[in-house]
């Protein structure tokens, strides 16, 4: 078992001293390759021709990312897979090929009675079969395996850039089309990174076989003369013109018909995931809703969301009505129309009987090969809205990755601490994401054991400033400063209580064996939740099954546990009782003397368990500190800021000071 001090991450988005420096080496390792720039859509377009101008990058944008699986930095394997995969394409067209001139083979023998020749011809048959059907199923094999290994090698790199830097934390608090971003890593991804395989494949393979028979079609039909209104005309190459006139009109139709594909599809897409998104937020917030009494507003919710799938189901329900006739007529004429073609000259004699059916299987095969648009027209309408939904959320990734390398925006340096300060906020400013300042200019510093507790109004940027200390808002200005090896453990007010058994959850974000049951049934007795000892490796929903108050225990457990050297509480006891609350409050100073811990909250009880309030005043421009008071008796000096303050009051009326913020004088 390993020392809970030497785990560099702690739980609910905690880290350690250096975590600004281990965040930055992590993204670092995602993806080597900066976002692509921004693209400015063209001022003089309208509002309509900007928005299918985005549409239109967004498969760009997708294949940036997507083809470098088979770059310097993406799969070994990609080339030879993708090689192979070609190479057994061919050899199956020169499969088909030798079934079609066996074709022609076997019905001249039948029309010769030829019984030796029949005879030998089925035994060739059976060879031929299997070798076409080991390389078939070589080739599905072979195509899967680039599938899953380029979903797999795409699906890594966008959960890393999702996970670098807080970014999936992020997302939730800045403007973009990037909702359901599990939907999109899960099931748009799938289907972008499996049809692109499938088309390419098809298409060369269509290519190839066109080619081949294209050339039997020459061969076999030759020129076919016609006599009309006395004139003798001929035809060169009747059959292969035919088929070329085949295949364009049908695929013109569906190009035609289908116009509206892409669209319909996105939007079905979407509307599935909102859909789904619906119903899981239903499911995590059981408890409020049931306790409200919620269930009918959440059923016309539900019944409102699913119509719209209904009603995007029902307009491509329409879509594949139409491309449905198309395609099931094309089958239906294809076969039949090189026969009536070729019946002439085989009634004449010029024609065998083989000859006409090695020209009805080509033609079947040309027809099939140019027809592909026909058959794949709905799939590639389906990724093409796939694709650009993972485009959305990488672009909404890329615009979160060019922040944090510019200086547009400013960013909050992290560093390290001088003297005995283990935590100092530097003229510490925190921006959103459009450069609105939320917390300005604020200036503390907190050394060894220190208590100290921030108080403030609702909106006041108290949480704001939490997110900027754990560096999940990096946006903004001045420093944070930890002291070297000392690490930061935060409690927020609602705790993750992850999946799986009750001793996982204690031991978060370490593994469920990190410490002995021994010492996890400790903590829980701390705790007062020694009544679920027994429960400890029974796998339930223990995210539902336990109380808000009883997770804001078993997060204090896990502070104990992991033994930190800063603690962040924010509202973390906000569920408790007030005599549970001091209860907590005594635990951790009793087990963790030496902590230095750092509380957001409202009640004014928990200032008895702190040594310091400092107290944020929202304002124009942003929060700023207004107050840093001692709340016990100290033998180092008053803060600063009271000094400054208390000068400010004392200063003729009109007269102005420098900036009221500063650290402690030693």
């Amino acid at each position: 078992m390993t020392d809970a001090k030497s785990n560099p991450k702690s739980v609910d988005g905690a880290k350690p001293h250096g975590a600004a420096k281990s965040r930055q080496e992590e993204a670092s390792t995602v993806e080597v390759v900066p976002p692509p720039n921004i693209i400015e859509p063209d001022p003089e377009l309208t509002p309509e021709e900007a928005e299918q101008a985005r549409r239109r990058y967004l498969l760009t944008r997708f294949w940036i990312s997507a083809r470098r699986y088979w770059g310097r930095g993406g799969d070994r394997l990609a080339w030879p897979c993708s090689i192979g995969l070609l190479t057994l394409i061919g050899i199956n067209v020169g499969f088909q090929y030798g079934i079609n001139v066996w074709n022609r083979a076997i019905f001249d023998a039948i029309e010769q009675h030829n019984a030796r020749t029949v005879y030998f011809l089925s035994a060739v048959f059976l060879p031929l079969v299997i070798g076409s059907v080991v390389i078939v199923t070589a080739q599905v094999a072979l195509r899967m395996m680039i599938q899953r290994r380029w979903r797999s090698w795409l699906t890594t790199a966008v959960i890393a850039r999702w996970l670098a830097n807080g970014r999936y934390y992020q997302l939730n608090l800045i403007g973009g089309d990037h909702k359901n971003p599990e939907a999109r890593i899960s099931e748009d991804l799938r289907i972008a990174t499996e049809a692109p395989v499938d088309f390419i494949a098809g298409v060369i393979s269509a290519f190839l076989s066109a080619s081949t028979f294209i050339v039997v079609l020459w061969t076999i039909g030759g020129a076919l003369t016609l006599t009309i209104a006395g004139s003798t005309v001929t035809v060169p190459g009747f059959l292969v013109i035919t088929a070329v006139l085949y295949a364009t009109i049908t695929s013109s139709s569906m190009a035609v018909i289908g116009r509206h594909f892409v669209h319909v599809s996105e939007a079905k897409n979407q509307a599935e995931a909102e859909f789904r998104y619906t119903l899981t937020h239903v499911r995590e917030n059981g408890e409020s809703i049931a306790l409200l009494g919620g269930e009918e507003e959440e059923r016309n919710d539900l019944d409102k969301t699913f119509a719209n799938v209904l009603r995007q189901w029902a307009l491509l329900a329409r879509q594949h009505m139409r491309t449905t006739l198309v395609s099931q007529g094309s089958s239906l004429f294809a076969p039949v129309v090189p026969v009536l073609l070729c019946a002439p000259k085989f009634l004449e004699g010029s024609m065998t009987l083989g000859q006409v059916m090695q020209a009805a299987s080509a033609f079947a095969i040309v027809q099939s090969a140019f027809g592909w648009l026909v058959d794949n027209y709905p799939r590639l309408a389906d990724w093409n809205a796939c694709a650009r939904r993972i485009a959305s959320l990488m672009m909404s990734l890329d615009g979160l990755e060019r922040a944090e390398q510019s200086n547009a925006l400013g960013r909050i340096k992290r560093g390290e601490t001088e003297g005995d300060a283990i935590l100092s906020l530097n003229d510490l400013s925190v921006s959103l994401d459009d450069g609105t300042a939320v917390v300005k200019e604020t200036q503390v510093v907190i050394e060894l054991g220190e208590r100290v507790l921030v108080a403030g109004e609702s909106g006041s940027g108290k949480s704001t400033l939490v997110r900027a200390i754990a560096g999940l808002w990096p946006w903004g200005d001045g420093s944070v400063n930890f002291h070297a090896d000392r690490r930061l453990f935060m409690l927020p007010q609602r705790p993750y209580i992850p999946s799986g058994t009750l001793r996982r959850a204690v031991a978060y974000p370490r593994a469920a064996d990190s410490w002995t049951l021994d010492k996890i049934k400790a903590a829980l007795d701390k705790v007062g939740l020694d009544y679920l000892n027994d429960k400890i490796e029974e796998e339930a929903p223990w995210d539902q099954t336990l109380s808000g108050g009883e997770k804001q225990r078993l997060a204090f457990a896990r502070l104990l546990l992991h033994n930190p050297d800063i603690i962040v509480l924010d509202e973390a006891t906000s569920a408790l009782d007030e005599k549970s609350q001091d209860k907590m409050m005594e635990m951790v100073i009793h087990e963790l003397p030496k902590v230095t811990i750092i509380s957001v909250a409202h009640r004014a009880e928990l200032e008895a368990f702190h040594s310091r309030k400092i107290t944020l005043e929202r304002r124009e421009g942003g929060a700023k500190l207004v107050s840093d008071i001692d709340l016990v008796q100290r033998k180092r000096k008053r803060n600063l800021l009271l000094r400054l303050l208390e000068d400010r009051r004392s200063l003729p009326k009109g007269s102005t000071t420098s900036n009221c913020a500063g650290p402690p004088v030693p």
